[in-house]
């Protein structure tokens, strides 16, 4: 009969997935390869998957008989004597495997362990340590250390693997798709998502993490955060599409927000780019996800605070800053259906946009004549001749092929009877502001009139997503854009995808052998910032129900705790009340659940039944009486009659505020 031991070694191999490479170099350490390691570290954020990794090493370890010493940073003291006797074997006992878990916890001891711990060791010897931070620089760096240290920084799972993982789990295929987003590859929201099992989907079938896993997520992944104030950043940081210290401060105007950032870019599951920080893809998706359930006011507070910084930077922003506004605006919206309609937000075949170069012309007009025929790529040839600016080019991240273009004209009124014979696209737009409100001499209408992406041409896509966000830009910073039109060849499906946004004119202009359906909005009914806010309010509001992350005997016991130390700002601080989710949306958190309890209190009142529990927890909280024997004499009651009403009080108090815990206030 196997151990325990042994069954769970064997149970932890087979769902063991990936890190071939790293299991591969481990093990020809272990088999003695003169040219392997002798210390490995493992470097990645939290939930990447470094402890899972860890115990497979140490599992592979155990089986090739190797003396094993297994160390947590988290328990050991700053002390390297404690450390050096917690590890006592390792320098005498040949062939010992040390393996050190959560080593961040420990780092200051890392320079005593390159200079004086680790060149003891005894021969055959292997180290292995886990950690969310990279080793210092110098050691990385050192000659003499080269051939010893070799570091691993763990990625995310592929989607080959993750996939993998699902299916042993047995997740439904029809929710695996949903479960990937969430989960971006990082093994710990995997893992967790396989164990919730495709019973998490509840009943509309879309898988979607439980307040349990969601509140291991963000232990795993986030870590203790220090004060509100920083929770706060973490979520801006968990909307934002990318966060820079000035956005941090218009939003957070109360804060100091150099610090907050300061600390937003050293957590290690923070990226840095020339844009910001933004968080790694589960992170980000936990921490919304998080919010969305515990504080779903604060959720929409900050992501309109966050809006309305957008909005202001499309008129106010300098202009290589503006192009990016509206692509960050629909992010923080993204969820929402009438985005989900329009808008993809897969960076699969990523491009980027440039203005149109004269070597372009050819692939431009190859791709013109492709997907609409040579009547079309004459009037890019056209356009392209009257307003080159208006092009723009897109070319593939990864390879620099172009692969589209797009073209949004400027066309100032009167119209020029040329562009009104050439085009009949044009001519319908300036036939509908004629019969509707004409544009006044000095004027001018916007019309995206081509978005030509021969593999993927008028879906939704990134092509479609970054010509519609320059579009708006430019109609937020133009002057005297009287019409915006979109052109579109399906005009039925477009006209759904865009329906409360753009209005049918009702013109079907053909060009050659293609019909075109125009869509427009009249910028001197509505400004751009009307009409986005618009746009953009088609998003669900998240909704507050289901468990608390406490117990029900918990939470009570909680409110007794934050009415004893009422009258005390320090000590109730620190009461548990606050980590619940009551408190999660307020602004600040312990002057505003002071208030909630004073109030609910006097609440009580209301009702007949309630005015004597309204009175004793009065008397009893928040009156200063040292004891209860004191405030029955301040009412005037008996000691036993006082504690009846007491407990009455307190027993109407907790079920008041655990519908407002469960279902917020009404």
């Amino acid at each position: 009969m196997a151990s325990v031991g042994a069954r769970l070694s064997s149970a932890r191999v087979r769902a063991f997935i990936g890190r071939e490479e790293e299991l591969g170099r481990f093990g020809a350490a272990l088999a003695g390869d003169p040219q392997a390691p002798f210390v490995f570290y493992l470097v990645g954020p939290g939930g990447i998957g470094k402890s899972a990794l860890l115990r497979r090493l140490t599992d592979d370890a155990r089986a090739a008989g190797r003396p094993l010493i297994e160390l947590d940073g988290r328990f050991v003291s700053r002390d390297p004597a404690d450390f050096e006797r917690a590890a006592r074997s390792f320098p005498a006992v040949p062939g010992t495997v040390l393996v050190v878990d959560s080593f961040e916890h420990c780092q200051w001891l890392e320079s005593w362990l390159w200079q004086h711990f680790l060149p003891r060791a005894a021969d055959d010897t292997l180290v292995v340590l886990a950690g969310r931070l990279a080793p210092q620089p110098q050691w990385t760096a050192d000659p003499a250390w080269a051939g010893l240290l070799h570091v691993t920084e763990l990625e995310p799972f592929s989607e080959e693997q993750a996939r993998s993982l699902l299916a042993t789990a047995q997740i439904r295929p029809e929710l695996r798709d949903r479960v990937l987003r969430f989960a971006a590859g990082n093994p710990l929201a995997l893992s967790l998502a396989a164990a919730a099992g495709s019973a998490g989907c509840g009943r509309e079938e879309i898988w979607a993490p439980s307040a349990d896993t969601l509140r291991t997520l963000l232990a795993g992944l986030i870590g203790e955060v220090p004060t509100a104030a920083h929770r706060r950043a973490l979520e801006v940081a968990a909307q934002a599409h990318s966060t820079s210290e000035e956005l941090l401060a218009a939003v957070l105007p109360e804060q100091d927000a150099h610090l907050l950032f300061s600390w937003l870019r050293d957590l290690p599951f923070m990226e840095s780019t020339h844009r910001g920080l933004h968080p790694h893809d589960a992170a980000r998706e936990t921490l919304a996800a998080d919010l969305r359930w515990r504080a779903p006011n604060a959720f929409v507070t900050m992501r309109q605070r966050l809006a309305d910084e957008y909005l202001r930077l499309l008129r106010e922003a300098p202009e290589e800053r503006v192009w990016t506004v509206t692509d960050e605006l629909f992010y923080l919206f993204r969820e929402g259906r009438t985005l989900a309609r329009l808008r993809t937000w897969s960076r699969e075949d990523e491009v980027h946009d440039r203005p149109l170069h004269p070597d372009d012309m050819d692939a431009v007009l190859r791709m013109a004549e492709k997907t609409e025929g040579a009547a079309s790529a004459e009037l890019v040839r056209y356009w392209a001749q009257r307003q080159p600016q208006a092009f723009s080019v897109y070319r593939l991240v990864s390879t620099g092929r172009a692969v589209a273009f797009t073209a949004r004209l400027a066309l100032p009124a009167p119209p020029d009877p040329e562009d009104l014979a050439t085009d009949p696209v044009v001519a319908a737009a300036w036939e509908y502001t004629e019969a509707t409100v004409p544009v006044r001499p000095g004027d001018h209408i916007g019309v995206s009139r081509f978005s030509i992406y021969p593999e993927r041409y008028q879906v939704p896509s990134r092509v479609i997503d970054l010509s519609s966000s320059r579009a708006q830009a430019e109609s937020a910073r133009a002057r005297g854009r009287a019409f915006g039109f979109a052109v579109f060849r399906d005009a039925e499906a477009w006209g759904e995808r865009v329906r409360g946004t753009l209005n049918d004119t009702g013109a079907r202009p053909r060009v050659g052998e293609h019909t075109y359906g125009l869509f427009g909005v009249d910028w001197r009914q509505e400004s751009v910032e009307t009409w986005l806010h618009r746009f953009i309010s088609a998003t669900e509001t998240p909704v507050r129900a289901g468990p608390s992350p406490v117990s029900r005997s918990a939470f009570d016991q909680a409110v007794r705790e934050a009415l004893v130390h009422w009258r005390d700002a320090g000590a109730f601080a620190a009461c548990a009340l606050m980590r619940a989710r009551i408190a999660a949306d307020f602004r600040d958190p312990a002057e505003e659940l002071r208030t909630l309890l004073r109030e609910a209190v006097d609440a009580l009142g209301h009702d007949p039944r309630g005015v004597r529990a309204r009175e004793a927890l009065t008397a009893g909280y928040f009156s200063g009486a040292p004891t209860q024997e004191a405030a029955a004499r301040r009412l005037g009651l008996p000691y036993g009659t006082y504690r009846r009403h007491l407990r009455q009080g307190l027993d109407l108090l907790c079920e008041a505020l655990w519908q407002q815990e469960l279902h917020g206030p009404r």
